[in-house]
């Protein structure tokens, strides 16, 4: 997710209203796709349009034949509140299904916490209760639920913590703990799959990245991911999934060239 410059005065005077109820107006700039993100938060989006999410809302606006217009605001407090919520935006490109404070689209892909590794290492740890982690040093982003996990297992005197909110235009935690991890500061990296695909893809194929698809029913490690549009705007919602759906393929495509760790609907790797 991400925030955005403002448009300027002739395209906030192109917005057209969709009625939904007697109570209610969708208010939606349809000379563009407007879209909220963060302005250096790759794998997902950055300034330079160079993020999977940048090139998803390319597609989607191609479809639609307008160009994309962005909201620039860095992923962190305050960012729904002074971008979509603020109508500066209309679409946010990637929310984990059931999000408080958006309407949330049809989900476009499923992706998992991982744990990655170093191939010469020759590990297959597929599980946070591997007994072989007790003798290897955990990078971990903090406060994420494999936490939780690696708590139970008695693991947290192996961790080195990586930051879970900051500044992106600052601080990149899931590209450190990938650098660190191949040059060796650490032996493992456990963090959400499609930071760790798209950072573990700089190195060849010198690290192997395995989704924590085995922990149980009482830690939850996948999600649905889904766009975002503002509460009630049901019409607007509609249209975003027909969009997701008409390019469901390219999308996909899109994913898998950035490394992102996909499962199926029952939540098994996809190759």
């Amino acid at each position: 997710m991400a925030a955005r410059a403002a448009l300027c005065a002739a395209l906030l005077l192109a917005v057209v209203p969709w009625a939904r109820a007697a109570d209610h107006v969708e208010a939606v700039d349809r000379s563009a796709l407007r879209v909220c993100a963060d302005p250096s938060g790759l794998p997902f989006s950055d300034e330079k349009q160079q993020g999977f999410e940048n090139k998803i809302a390319d597609l989607l606006a191609k479809t639609l034949k307008v160009p994309v217009r962005y909201t620039w605001y860095p992923d962190s407090t305050g960012f729904l509140r002074n971008t979509l919520n603020a109508r500066r935006c209309d679409l946010v490109m990637g929310i984990v299904s059931g999000a408080e404070l958006v309407l949330n689209t049809n989900p476009y892909y499923r992706s998992s916490y991982v744990i990655v590794t170093r191939k010469s290492q020759k590990l297959d740890i597929t599980q946070l209760s591997d007994p072989r982690l007790k003798a290897l040093r955990i990078g971990l982003t903090a406060g994420t639920p494999p936490a939780d996990v690696i708590v139970r297992q008695g693991l947290m005197a192996n961790v080195r913590p990586y930051a879970l909110v900051v500044d992106t235009r600052f601080d990149q935690p899931g590209k450190l703990m990938i650098d660190d991890l191949a040059h060796g500061a650490i032996d493992a990296a456990v963090l959400w799959g499609p930071i760790a695909g798209y950072y573990a893809k700089h190195y060849g194929d010198k690290l192997t990245v395995t989704p924590l698809t085995k922990e149980g029913k009482d830690a939850r490690m996948d999600f649905y991911i889904t766009m975002g549009v503002r509460p009630n705007e049901v019409e607007w919602k509609r249209e975003i999934n027909r969009l997701i759906d008409e390019n469901k393929d390219g999308i996909v495509a899109i994913l898998r060239d950035y490394g992102v760790p996909l499962l199926d609907a029952q939540g098994n790797p996809l190759p």
